[in-house]
C-alpha cells in the first residue's frame, strides 16, 4: 500500500520517460515563472507518499508547502467531499446560506485562540486572500490607514500581500505598490548583530518597531501589526515569546490590532492546533487569525477569525467573494479538523518534531555546514552555512542537497532570506519507518554534497 511504502526509484534517470514528456508539455503550455525544480509528475498520493507516472515512489516532506498535514487522499475526507458533491458543489454565501459554512465558522470560532469572548469567522480561497482580508477588517475597525510587517515575512502574491512580503524576489516588475506598509525587524536571533549580548536582543528588535513610529508613521495611524508565529519563507524562525509579549503590549498601548498570519503554521503543524496557542499560554493572544493551507486537506480554502466587534466593522459588500466558503471546501475542512482532533495530530506533530530536531542537532555537532536548527513541533528548519564561525549562508550547498535528496526519493524544499534553509513540513501521518528512511536519505545527501 502506497500509504505505508518507503521511497523507491525504479527508473534509470529522473525524471523518468513519462514524467519527462509531461514536464516538456508543461514548459510549452504554462509560464516558466511558476517554477518547479523537482523531477516529479504525480500520479497518485497517499499519506506522506507520492507515486509518479513512471512508478517511482517519493517521500514528501513538503506536503504541498504545508497543505497536507493529514496527508494525501485521506479516505474520510474523500468520502466527505463525495457526499457533499452528491448534494451540490456550490452555493454562493451572499445568495444562499449553506450549513457547512455556518458549521465551519462555528467550529473555528470555538477553537481559535483570538482575543474576545465571542468570535466570528468567514472564508476566502487562499492564504494571501486571508491575509489581505485580515488587513481590510483591521483597517475597517480602527479607521487607520497603515500597517507594520516584518523582515523575512511572506504573506502572498496579491498586490497588497506582495507589498507586505519582505523578499522582493517575489515582486520583480510588479510595482507601483500600495503605500501605508512599514517594515520593522523580525527577531532572527541566530543572525543578531555581531557582539550583541543575549540580554539586549529582544529590546533591539522592539526598538525597530518604535523606530517605525518615529520615522515612518505615528502609532495612532497604525491599524495592525502582522506577525507569523513561525516565519515560513523567512527561514522557519519562531517568534520568541518574550518578543511577542512586548509586541502585544505595544499594540495594547496604542490601540493597534495584532494579526497572526497562521497560513502555514496552523492546523497542528507546530504541536498545537494553532501556533498562536503558544502565545495564549504565555498570556497574550492575537486579535485576528488568518489561516489556510492544511485547513481542508488540499481543497482551496482560507479563514479569517476575530471577535465580534472587529468582524462587524467592515461595511456591507467589502468582504466576501464568489467562491469563498465553497461547499466542497467546507465539507473537507470540517472532516479534516475532526480527524486532527480525534487522532491527536498536534501530539503527533510534537513527537515528530522532537525526533527530527534531535537528529538535526546531531548533524549540527557533526557537520560544520549546519549552522542552526529551530522550529516548533513538526515545523522545523535547518540552516546551512559555509562554516559555523562566519555563519556565511550556503545557498548553493542547500540547493545541491535538495536536488540530491530528490534523486533518492525524498522531496524537501528550501526557504530563508538567503535561500539556505531546508524546511520540514512532512504530513503528520508519516510513519516512523518513513521518517527514519527520510532522515537517512537527507543525511547521506549532506555527506555527498559536502564531499564533492
Amino acid at each position: 500500500m502506497l500509504r505505508t511504502d518507503l521511497p523507491k526509484i525504479v527508473t534509470e534517470t529522473l525524471p523518468g520517460p513519462k514524467a519527462q514528456e509531461i514536464i516538456s508539455r508543461r514548459a510549452d503550455a504554462t509560464p516558466s515563472a511558476i517554477r518547479c525544480g523537482y523531477p516529479v509528475v504525480i500520479e497518485r498520493g497517499e499519506g506522506a507518499m507520492i507515486e509518479d507516472v513512471d512508478g517511482n515512489r517519493f517521500l514528501d516532506w513538503i506536503g504541498g508547502v504545508g497543505v497536507l498535514n493529514i496527508g494525501y487522499s485521506h479516505p474520510e475526507v474523500v468520502e466527505a467531499v463525495k457526499a457533499q458533491a452528491d448534494k451540490y458543489f456550490h452555493g454562493m454565501f451572499n445568495v444562499v446560506t449553506h450549513e457547512g459554512y455556518v458549521a465551519l465558522a462555528e467550529k473555528l470560532s470555538s477553537i481559535a485562540p483570538v482575543r474576545g469572548e465571542h468570535k466570528k469567522a468567514y472564508f476566502a480561497n487562499s492564504g494571501a486572500e486571508a491575509d489581505e482580508n485580515a488587513v481590510k477588517i483591521a483597517k475597517a475597525f480602527t479607521k487607520r490607514p497603515n500597517i507594520i510587517v516584518f523582515s523575512g515575512a511572506f504573506h502572498g502574491r496579491t498586490l497588497l500581500t506582495m507589498s507586505m512580503t519582505s523578499k522582493k524576489a517575489y515582486a520583480v516588475d510588479m510595482g507601483p505598490f500600495p503605500d501605508g506598509i512599514f517594515r520593522a525587524q523580525f527577531p532572527y536571533y541566530y543572525r543578531n548583530p555581531t557582539g550583541m549580548p543575549e540580554s539586549a536582543q529582544c529590546d533591539y528588535y522592539i526598538d525597530s518597531i518604535k523606530a517605525v513610529f518615529e520615522q515612518c508613521a505615528p502609532a495612532d495611524t497604525i491599524a495592525a501589526m502582522v506577525v507569523e508565529p513561525l516565519q515560513g519563507e523567512g527561514g522557519f524562525i519562531p517568534a520568541p515569546i518574550e518578543w511577542i509579549k512586548a509586541v502585544r503590549q505595544i499594540c495594547d498601548e496604542n490601540k493597534i490590532l495584532l494579526i497572526a498570519d497562521e497560513v502555514q503554521s496552523g492546523f497542528c503543524r507546530t504541536g498545537r492546533m494553532f501556533a498562536s496557542e503558544y502565545w495564549k499560554e504565555a498570556g497574550v493572544e492575537p486579535d485576528i487569525i488568518a489561516t489556510a493551507k492544511s485547513i481542508a486537506a488540499g481543497v482551496p480554502l482560507s479563514a479569517i477569525i476575530a471577535r465580534d466587534e472587529i468582524m462587524e466593522a467592515p461595511a456591507p459588500g467589502t468582504i466576501g467573494g464568489t467562491f469563498c466558503g465553497n461547499a466542497l471546501a467546507c465539507a473537507a475542512a470540517l472532516k479534516t479538523i475532526e480527524i486532527m482532533e480525534r487522532d491527536r495530530l498536534a501530539d503527533r506533530s510534537l513527537a515528530i518534531g522532537k525526533k527530527v530536531t534531535a537528529r538535526y542537532n546531531e548533524w549540527k555537532e557533526t557537520y560544520d555546514c549546519v549552522g542552526d536548527v529551530r522550529g516548533l513541533g513538526g515545523m522545523v528548519g535547518i540552516e546551512f552555512v559555509v562554516n559555523k564561525e562566519t555563519k556565511e549562508p550556503a545557498p548553493e550547498l542547500t540547493a545541491a542537497i535538495i536536488a540530491e535528496c530528490a534523486q533518492h526519493g525524498l522531496l524537501v524544499e528550501g526557504a530563508g532570506t538567503y535561500n539556505n534553509v531546508i524546511r520540514f513540513l512532512a504530513p503528520l501521518v508519516i510513519t516512523d519507518e518513513q521518517l527514519e528512511a527520510g532522515l537517512a536519505i537527507f543525511e547521506q545527501a549532506i555527506i555527498t554534497c559536502i564531499t564533492k
